[in-house]
């Protein structure tokens, strides 16, 4: 499966991810970037994200999603998310559980979050934004 690209927006979201109610696929590949800091080689612009350093995940002990419906308060669901070999280059798979986009539909969005061994936390900003339709 290709690989998605999200670039960000004034909006706070990236480009939005369209969805049908009751799919378990497509698998969501990110790599996650760090903003304040530029690429090897780059210069720090903080509206392109290929100039943002790739972040280290070799230390983490987990990344996951929250997903909620836009304007609820309540996580619909948290994903678990894999982080991919090797840890160094950011990446990671995210994969809808059989139940996730059961039976909903409508905008939602989600909040990437990574956890350190160390026992600390980083929250990504920007927001994926997700439009799920109802299946037929």
């Amino acid at each position: 499966m290709a690989r998605n690209t999200f670039y960000g927006s004034e909006s706070g979201y990236y480009d939005t991810i369209r969805l049908v109610s009751g799919d378990t696929l497509p698998e969501i590949d990110i790599t996650l970037r760090d903003s304040n800091t530029a690429a090897p080689g780059k210069t720090l612009d903080p509206t392109d994200p290929t100039t943002w350093l790739i972040m280290d995940l070799s230390s983490a002990s987990s990344v996951k999603m929250n997903f909620r419906k836009i304007g609820d308060i309540a996580i619909h669901e948290t994903i678990l998310c894999t982080i991919t070999a090797p840890s160094t280059n950011g990446n990671v798979i995210m994969r809808w559980a059989a139940s996730t986009l059961s039976g909903i539909s409508g905008d939602y969005e989600g909040e990437i979050e990574v956890n350190y061994t160390s026992g600390k936390t980083v929250t990504v900003p920007d927001l994926l934004k997700f439009d799920v339709r109802a299946g037929f």
